[in-house]
């Protein structure tokens, strides 16, 4: 479905032919949404998954494009291509126009995170704990790196280094030519979200700790919230935006010194792992049953709280 971002109001909604496999993607006109069928008795079924365009407008099927296994974790757009990762193990590149199937490069464990595309690779982490480095027209695979942990939030590129975290409680830099380790961070438990701030990396682990960290690997801050961190965190000027697990306030810390600089109420517990969003003039979070807007800072001072 499609809501007004202003008020909430619905725009339109349409039919995706079963459940919600993976995060949708958009661009200016299409919405790319994954699903996954059901059978009669509420059962997923062995075989059901499905990809398709809704024109942004109306919610109009654009194309449809069948696939053995669901669709995990959140689709990728970079340029004409749409990147997502199968329960198969499958690593797929579709054109975004058609829904035409480019590549599909088969791998041992399943996929539940969302891939990252940059300078003409993109990198898929998987459950078994491998990061896989695949060139983005082809899909030929061109490194990886094994950690002891699932791979399950998206990477983050910058300075020649791909940096991401693992459920083996580390958080990794490695060289984004060859991917061989240039340093790790171990934290107190599973990292699902790290996001480049600037100079800085923002992780989210579920230690119930955020963490600020320069990009050679030293802990500038580190805050205890209310509850384990599964989404990635929303930058916003000098602060970021943090929804603990199973807590019914989001927490805003600044960027300088990771102090609390507000808290915000959402009625009810946040239990899901989608990162809170910005559309327009408003910031998003999602809860156990819905959506909670906020209006976004209007300007880069952290001392004028979110409304």
């Amino acid at each position: 479905m499609a809501l007004s971002a202003r008020d909430g109001q619905l725009f339109w909604r349409s039919e995706i032919g079963g459940e919600l496999s993976a995060s949708p993607v958009a661009d200016e006109s299409t919405i790319y949404v994954a699903s996954e069928t059901t059978d009669a008795d509420g059962k997923r079924s062995v075989s059901s998954g499905s990809l398709r365009a809704l024109g942004r407008d109306g919610g109009v099927t654009k194309w449809l494009t069948p696939i053995v296994k669901p669709l995990r974790g959140a689709l990728t757009l970079s340029g004409e291509r749409l990147f997502a990762g199968g329960t198969d193990g499958r690593a797929y590149a579709f054109d975004k126009r058609t829904g035409g199937v480019l590549w599909s490069i088969p791998f041992a464990s399943p996929f539940s995170g969302q891939p990252v595309a940059a300078n003409g690779r993109v990198y898929f982490g998987s459950e078994d704990g491998t990061l896989l480095a695949l060139d983005e027209s082809t899909g030929k695979l061109l490194w990886r790196f094994k950690t002891k942990g699932a791979i399950r939030g998206p990477v983050a590129v910058a300075q020649g280094r791909v940096f991401f975290g693992s459920a083996d409680a580390y958080i990794y830099a490695v060289d984004a030519k060859n991917g061989r380790q240039d340093w790790r961070k171990r934290t107190g438990a599973g990292v699902e979200a790290v996001v480049l701030s600037g100079e800085s990396l923002l992780v989210a682990s579920l230690d119930n700790f955020a963490y600020l960290l320069n990009l050679k690997g030293s802990v500038l801050w580190k805050r205890l919230l209310p509850g384990r961190i599964s989404a990635q965190p929303l930058a916003l000027q000098e602060a970021a935006l943090f929804t603990p697990l199973s807590s019914s306030t989001a927490v805003v810390l600044a960027l300088k010194d990771g102090k609390q600089v507000n808290a915000l109420p959402t009625g009810e517990e946040m239990t899901s792992s989608a990162a809170p969003i910005v559309v327009g003039d408003s910031v998003f979070v999602t809860t156990e049953h819905g959506f909670v807007a906020f209006s976004r800072p209007n300007d880069a001072s952290v001392k004028k709280p979110l409304q």
